[in-house]
């Protein structure tokens, strides 16, 4: 036989075994990791790329010279991504008599209670509705709680401009049949009905004037971790990369041990029987 023929039909010998249903099975599940660890990269790519432009939309928003409410919206108006978050400022007096609390709310430490939502009826008698912030729920959370009063008198307030919370957004299901004055969601919309007046669209979550003794104050909005979701990005495309390299690491093992142990086994077929 020709010594080339000899050679390749030796090499072929050699990696028989990747026939085998053990190694089959191997090679077609590292097959199948490589594009679906591909795959979860680029979900992580995106992840980061939609993180990263929020975190520098809401780091715009609150850099952002305060501006009358009004300025940025009006009844029906949905607020927008680049107006969420804007500081803005309100001139007008809080109605009380018709503040509500919205469930199953945390504070910053993961205490569970109520947000406190009064409308506050501007100059021109539009209502804006305003988180006042959050109090703890104190005792059965069917009766109403005790609500710290808010600046009496003609107010101008400070606060963050939010959209309406929906279900979708937010996850939170808007439950019926709550007690008086509790709700599940901050919605315009519905508040308008229910006040029977012109309500600006969103609300906003007031951060100045912050009264001795009021709720809790809603903390700035975080950042997202976007360096996060880069380095998961890097790591699972490393591990795609990773997977050829271990399958021949395995190929290049098993070739190696299956020759030792032809090599120790070549001996004993040869020796001489004994006398």
């Amino acid at each position: 036989m020709h010594p080339t023929a000899r050679r390749y039909r030796r090499g072929v010998h050699r990696y028989r075994f990747l026939l085998s249903r053990q190694w089959v099975i191997l090679t077609l599940v590292a097959i199948a990791l490589i594009p679906t660890m591909i795959r979860l990269g680029f979900w992580q790519k995106h992840r980061y790329e939609e993180r990263t432009a929020r975190n520098d939309l809401v780091s715009a928003a609150l850099r952002a010279e305060p501006v009358p409410v009004e300025r940025l919206s009006s009844p029906g108006h949905a607020v927008t991504r680049t107006e969420r978050y804007r500081t803005v400022t309100a001139t007008g007096t809080f109605d009380t008599a018709r503040q509500e609390v919205v469930r199953r709310r945390t504070n910053a430490d993961g205490e569970v209670g109520f947000h406190v939502l009064t409308p506050f009826v501007l100059t021109d008698g539009k209502v804006l509705l305003v988180n006042r912030g959050w109090i703890p729920a104190d005792g059965a959370q069917t009766a109403f709680p005790k609500i710290p009063a808010p600046p009496s008198g003609r107010t101008t307030i400070t606060g963050r401009l939010m959209a309406d919370e929906t279900t979708a957004a937010s996850g939170i299901k808007n439950v019926k049949g709550l007690p008086d004055r509790q709700i599940m969601l901050i919605n315009s919309e519905q508040e308008a009905h229910r006040l029977g007046a012109q309500v600006l669209g969103g609300y906003v979550e007031q951060t100045a004037p912050t009264p001795k003794g009021g709720p809790e104050q809603i903390s700035d909005p975080g950042s997202e971790d976007a360096p996060l979701n880069y380095a998961y990005m890097i790591q699972w495309w490393l591990f795609a990369a990773g997977v050829p390299v271990g399958w021949w690491f395995l190929v290049r093992r098993e070739i190696r041990e299956r020759e030792e142990a032809a090599a120790e086994a070549k001996p004993k077929e040869s020796a001489p029987a004994a006398v």
